[in-house]
């Protein structure tokens, strides 16, 4: 038997964007997996499985009970943005140290996040709950324009669009009312003020009650009016990251968070943060491994660490700068070629990756019509000294790149 201590992972997503995460995290603990199908990539990692309708509860209980029954955990973790909920109730279940239930809630419901960040004087964002286009366009008039709707408990930036002037509310109503209803928790939609500036998000760890936050990612957007992303950049010296640490931590702490990793969304609108949501689990987009890239920052065995009672080590290690660019069709259509040049990728020994997820006769559908899930074709991931070098980096692998589509079915 391995002296190390075991580690309950539920879902851990797909290898092309969570892969890293069990591998981190399996370098330093033993980890036992409740996963929705049986294992296939993860077989190196894990010591033992259980299958289980991980959106039923019932079943995720009872096979995170027998899994309990054949071994000793120390903690259990998820990066699922879809099982937050479901895990904390399994760690209360099993007399395992995590968030509450309640404070996960808070965390998937953008509606409450808010009600929760100016209750505790967080500068965030006017917000409005809509269940009608009625109550939609009553909202309009307090929140004024422009305004953003979006789905009060959905991820990925779906349903979520800018509108102008209110007749741009009824199909930006139906958008948002449409990625609504993809939730199994909240089909309401929000309407809410509009935040003008750049964007970023605050990657922290929470260990018994207090936040650090270990950097922050500068994010790129697509077109408007969507809020599609399109790239992230992580700088381990990023000046920024010590004027948004203290509202990313005062965000966490309304929240009641006390413990795990944190991606914390926010504007920065005229030289100020403001607060978008905070998400309870490690970014996603290869944000965590951009980190380390970056840092040396291991986030995903951060969030082992501190499910299991440990107290991290968030020391940087490396002082440098790594960015990921999604490749996007400039049109919707049928994939009809993609690919790199490859000398130039052989002697490029900054282009870390390059990853190829829809193949030559796939579909790329591009919003309204379509969302991340059904318009990315790739993406490739670049380090460098610092974030200048990494976009110039980023540009320069974008001139080296095939990516073409042919209109219609």
């Amino acid at each position: 038997m391995s002296a190390r201590p075991l580690v309950l992972v539920v879902s851990p997503g797909d290898e092309t964007y969570r892969g890293y995460c069990l591998e981190q995290v399996a370098a330093a603990y033993d980890v036992v997996l409740l996963t929705s199908t049986e294992p296939s990539w993860e077989k190196p990692y894990i010591v033992d499985h259980a299958v289980a309708d991980l959106h039923d509860t019932a079943a995720l209980l009872a096979a995170g009970r027998t899994l309990a029954a054949r071994h000793e955990f120390a903690g259990v973790v998820t990066w699922d943005e879809w099982h937050l909920v479901p895990t904390a109730r399994l760690a209360r279940a099993l007399g395992l140290s995590a968030n509450s239930v309640e404070v996960m809630r808070g965390c998937r419901n953008k509606a409450t996040a808010r009600t929760l960040f100016a209750r505790h004087g967080v500068p965030s964002a006017a917000s409005m709950r809509a269940r009608t286009l009625l109550e939609a366009a009553l909202a309009t008039m307090t929140i004024g324009y422009p305004a953003v709707l979006k789905p009060a408990a959905f991820a990925g930036s779906i349903g979520v669009m800018r509108i102008d002037q209110p007749e741009q509310l009824p199909a930006a109503f139906e958008f948002a009312s449409a990625g609504a209803h993809r939730s199994r928790e909240d089909t309401a939609v929000l309407v809410e003020e509009y935040l003008d500036g750049p964007e970023v998000s605050v990657e922290c760890v929470t260990h018994r009650g207090v936040t650090t936050a270990v950097a922050v990612t500068r994010k790129h957007l697509g077109p408007a009016p969507y809020f599609d992303e399109t790239g992230h950049t992580v700088d381990a010296c990023d000046p920024l990251l010590a004027q948004v640490a203290p509202v990313a931590a005062a965000a966490v702490k309304a929240l009641g968070i006390t413990g795990g990793v944190q991606h914390v969304e926010m504007r920065v609108v005229e030289g100020r943060p403001r607060l978008i949501e905070v998400n309870a689990r490690i970014g996603g987009d290869m944000i965590g491994h951009l980190v380390r890239l970056a840092t040396g920052i291991d986030l995903p065995k951060a969030a082992a660490d501190v499910a299991c009672g440990r107290a991290p080590d968030l020391t940087p290690t490396r002082h440098g700068a790594a960015g990921i660019r999604m490749l996007y069709p400039a049109a919707s259509g049928t994939l009809t070629e993609r690919g790199i040049n490859e000398p130039f990728a052989a002697h490029s020994p900054w282009l870390r990756r390059v990853q190829w997820i829809r193949q030559a006769g796939d579909r790329l559908v591009l919003p309204p019509d379509g969302d991340l899930f059904t318009a990315r074709a790739g993406f490739y991931i670049v380090t460098g000294r610092d974030t200048d070098e990494v976009n110039e980096r980023l540009d320069t692998v974008a001139d080296e790149i095939t990516l073409t589509t042919q209109a219609g079915w």
